[in-house]
């Protein structure tokens, strides 16, 4: 069981982004793209600069193998036009700076990940917790889990409530209420 969560707390997602930015302005680009794509970090990873020219990702998801395109948010593309404005169409948008032009690892989005959790006193946070801040916000958002199964690339709306946490929700709520 993966007990990697999403983060529920829009005040603590403000709380990550100020301090990702003040720290690193490729670690906070990170971040903002993970929870306004849904795009897996390995996917997240292998990104350049050209992809951010258009009004949405096209690309082959490295885990499914399946094609998938998806709309950027207008204020993802507004950060996207000036974290990128001093770069090149060929470079990777989250260069490590080890070697010339390669993206970092997912060992080190993990560990930025990791110290900005720690900075606001989470748990329980992964790679994984971006896509799952994603999905969590959306659904909340929208009510919709057929079209989150969509963007998510899952075979069922169920196996997505549980993947976002909507079921542990229902169910801490439902025990927090739970009376004899």
């Amino acid at each position: 069981m993966n007990f990697v969560q999403p983060i529920r707390d829009p005040e603590l997602i403000r709380e990550i982004k100020s301090f990702l930015r003040k720290g690193s302005h490729r670690n906070y680009m990170l971040f903002v793209t993970g929870i306004n794509s849904g795009l897996r970090i390995s996917d997240i990873l292998e990104l350049r600069v050209s992809d951010t020219k258009r009004p949405h990702f096209n690309l082959i998801e490295k885990k499914t193998k399946k094609r998938k395109r998806i709309e950027m948010t207008p204020a993802l593309r507004r950060e996207f036009k000036e974290y990128t404005k001093e770069m090149e169409e060929h470079e990777y948008l989250f260069k490590s700076r080890e070697g010339i032009n390669k993206p970092i690892g997912r060992s080190m989005a993990y560990k930025i990940l990791r110290r900005a959790a720690e900075h606001v006193g989470l748990e329980d946070i992964g790679t994984h917790t971006l896509r799952k801040t994603f999905g969590y916000h959306f659904y909340n958002q929208y009510k919709n889990p057929a079209l989150l199964q969509k963007i998510f690339n899952h075979s069922n709306e169920s196996i997505t409530l549980e993947y976002i946490g909507i079921n542990q929700d229902q169910m801490d709520k439902a025990m927090r209420d739970f009376k004899i």
